[in-house]
């Protein structure tokens, strides 16, 4: 089995772990080459043409398109990481190519970060560090509204890998778990289902977000939906900063009406270093590195390495591989 990476520039470290490195070569031949963009197009599809798996993900050479009607050789595209856009062509998916990506690879540690992030603002961590730094101990912390998951209920928009991830961590705090996600059918009898955003925010005291982003997503969450919110209510994101209106929720948040945990933003995931967002106590903003795990192993395989080598396993034995992408999964793939 003859397997390639083709980096546009420089590889993510995402393929050049070792360890990662040494599984691929012993399933078959590996090769990796730097610098794919500065390759002419025909010999990019030349390269391609010639192995039996094509392997990509971040950092990965756009996947010529060219390549749908005339794979060649090429019988599966394995993605080592989550979106395709941008580097696996929608054409591909219609030209009879195996096609896959991490699956639900990032659920746990996704769920985790939710939690993370809902618990600092539950429990008022942010004021309580301001506190203590300013030098004082016993006296009341202004403006704070501590609370616990217990009795707690939780709005959960979207229920893919990772929305069931975060309804896990939960269960054993007795939360009451709401769930809209018009794509799943198997919500749990602990999980309430509702029909709309609207009814999902009116009901919540905490809303976590584990939507894509789609044209149907994008700034779902709007003005409206975050007045639904109670007062010292809180948003939780980890999935895309799109799926929100940035400006109705840093217009809340300056208020002090609502508290906000963002591991994402809209845009270029950044903020000026003058913005005073970065300064306000009841938002935490955690620049998408929450999901980023280097301890206490960094030279381990992750899930997203099994994955990929479970199914470069099956591949090479004839099996069904896991995550394989349809029409129907790229169209709701972030």
């Amino acid at each position: 089995m003859k397997i390639l990476h083709l980096a546009r520039s420089r590889p993510s470290p995402h393929f050049t772990l070792p360890v990662f490195q040494n599984a691929l070569r012993e399933l078959g031949s590996f090769e990796l080459l730097e610098s794919s963009e500065t390759l002419p197009k025909e010999e990019v599809l030349s390269l391609i043409r010639g192995v039996d798996v094509l392997l990509t993900g971040h950092g990965t050479l756009p996947v010529p398109p060219e390549v749908g009607p005339d794979p060649g050789n090429l019988k599966y595209i394995c993605h080592l990481t989550g979106t395709l856009q941008g580097m696996v062509p929608p054409e591909l998916i219609d030209s009879g190519l195996l096609i896959s990506n991490w699956g639900d690879a990032p659920a746990n540690a996704l769920a985790e970060s939710s939690l993370t992030l809902l618990l600092t603002l539950l429990k008022e961590i942010p004021r309580h560090i301001r506190h203590v730094r300013s030098g004082l101990w016993w006296e009341a912390v202004p403006n704070a509204a501590p609370g616990q998951l217990h009795g707690l209920t939780v709005g959960l928009y979207g229920y893919g890998f990772s929305g069931r991830a975060l309804h896990n961590l939960l269960r054993p705090f007795q939360v009451k778990v709401r769930v809209y996600d018009p794509f799943v059918d198997d919500i749990p009898e602990d999980a309430e289902r509702v029909d709309s955003l609207s009814e999902l925010f009116a009901g919540a005291h905490a809303v976590s977000i584990h939507a894509g982003l789609t044209p149907e997503t994008r700034g779902s969450v709007t003005r409206d939906l975050l007045s639904l919110l109670p007062d010292g209510g809180i948003l939780v994101n980890t999935a895309r900063g799109g799926l929100v209106d940035q400006e109705a929720l840093f217009a809340e948040l300056e208020s002090g009406r609502l508290r906000a945990g963002l591991d994402v933003l809209d845009g270029t995931d950044d903020l000026p270093p003058e913005h005073p967002a970065r300064h306000w106590p009841n938002l935490v903003l955690t620049r998408h590195k929450l999901n980023v795990s280097s301890w206490p192993d960094p030279g381990s395989l992750s899930p997203k390495h099994h994955i990929c080598l479970e199914n470069l396993r099956r591949f090479r034995d004839g099996e069904p591989i896991r995550f394989r992408i349809d029409a129907q999964r790229l169209s709701l793939t972030t």
